[in-house]
């Protein structure tokens, strides 16, 4: 039965790119030096869409509804040990599913302070590299072309 004392251990990433092949990345406060592009675990009573609206908009500031993409695939990871304690006990892995934003150009962001600290647009290639996520940087590849 699941409930909301615990993390729902299913979440959204979402890769937003610029036409010219710049890629969002935003620098988490902890840890120290994690890039990422847009993430975010699902409420207990939300779709992966309304999750990923919800989070780049929390995160960004972008209003993006109309040019979210679903790229139909998730990932599914070990959850860090560091993390276990945020979802019920015995829960050991979490499905994130994937999508994508392009837009005609870089554009400012509105970043939320109180998860991340800084936000870069970086050329795909370099964006894959940075990011702390393996399926992070595979997304960044697969959508951005790096």
């Amino acid at each position: 039965m699941a409930t909301t004392q615990y993390k729902r251990p299913e979440s959204v990433l979402v890769v937003i790119f610029a036409v010219s092949g710049e890629v969002l990345l935003l620098e988490r406060r902890q840890p120290a030096g994690f890039w990422q592009s847009v993430t975010g675990s699902l409420a207990w009573d939300e779709a992966p869409r309304e999750a990923a609206i919800r989070e780049v908009s929390e995160e960004t500031g972008l209003l993006v509804q109309d040019r979210l993409v679903d790229c139909r695939y998730s990932n599914r990871y070990e959850i860090l040990p560091a993390w276990r304690s945020r979802y019920a006990p015995g829960t050991g892995f979490n499905t994130e599913h994937v999508f994508r934003v392009e837009l005609a150009e870089i554009v400012p962001i509105q970043l939320s302070r109180t998860e991340h600290i800084r936000a870069r647009w970086l050329p795909a290639r370099q964006a894959a590299e940075r990011v702390g996520s393996l399926t992070n940087g595979a997304a960044i590849e697969r959508y951005a072309g790096a």
